[in-house]
């Protein structure tokens, strides 16, 4: 499929500075739905990636996912890419560096996959070995499996999975294809030496508990401090923006007036 022919859904809400907000594997823009009405002085872009939600698949890799998001937004915006969203708003910091005009990074690695020959903490290899086994399976059942995973650790945990479930399940299941591309980027894509390249503010936001993306990984990112700030919220795990809602738009909110400011 041409990538530039596809069709991208995007929600477009509120006015003001603009954004766009980027879902991870297995989910759609909707698990942004709480946050709809708090940021409603931005102008949001509510972005399902490629295969996810509304959006059609597209062949192809992170840059092609990438151009294809960027082809469809305003030229000047703050991108904030939520696990596997981070990595293409990352991507897109890089490769765009005049377009993204902020990043907002939310329990996010550079590089989702463990290299214990490198001390780099992630994902054990065989945990996303068994979830491309898994998908063969049942779609549907591997995304409850991975909600779980995610709101492990907080203490509102079965509350928040029941949630993001309804949320998720409220548009159509992911595509196949769509699927394996992201278990392909969260397993191969490593940035780790492109970061100090980012010029852009950059927020990293992380949850303490996140059983994704271990808290040894935060203090080894690269220190910028007049560019790159931590915010770690200490009883979130990997969906801080909707298990501690309002202390994830406390920070996210105040570091944009910074930088608008």
């Amino acid at each position: 499929m041409n990538s530039m022919s596809s069709t991208l859904h995007i929600d477009s809400i509120g006015q003001g500075q603009e954004i766009v907000i980027l879902h991870g594997w297995g989910m759609n823009s909707s698990v942004f739905t709480p946050l709809h009405s708090s940021l409603s002085e931005y102008r949001v872009h509510y972005v399902d990636l490629p295969g996810f939600g509304f959006s059609e698949a597209i062949e192809g890799d992170l840059d092609t996912w990438v151009d294809a998001i960027i082809a469809k937004l305003p030229n000047k915006a703050i991108w904030v890419g939520w696990s596997l969203g981070g990595l293409v708003a990352t991507r897109a910091a890089l490769r765009y560096p005049t377009q993204v005009t902020g990043l907002v990074t939310i329990a996010s690695s550079p590089c989702f996959m463990a290299h214990e020959d490198q001390s780099w903490p992630g994902i054990p290899p065989q945990v996303l070995a068994q979830f491309s086994v898994q998908l063969q399976d049942n779609i549907g059942k591997t995304i409850e499996r991975f909600l779980a995973i995610q709101a492990m650790g907080s203490s509102t945990a079965k509350e928040d999975i029941r949630q993001l479930k309804n949320l998720v399940l409220a548009r159509p299941l992911p595509k196949d294809s769509a699927l394996r591309q992201g278990l392909e980027m969260l397993e191969k894509v490593d940035l780790r030496s492109q970061l100090t390249q980012i010029e852009q503010p950059w927020l990293r936001i992380w949850g303490r508990l996140d059983g994704l993306v271990p808290r040894r990984v935060p203090p080894l990112m690269p220190i910028n401090s007049e560019l790159y700030q931590d915010l770690v919220l200490q009883k979130a795990s990997h969906a801080p923006f909707f298990s501690h809602k309002d202390e994830f738009l406390a920070g996210f909110t105040s570091w944009l007036n910074n930088i608008s400011g």
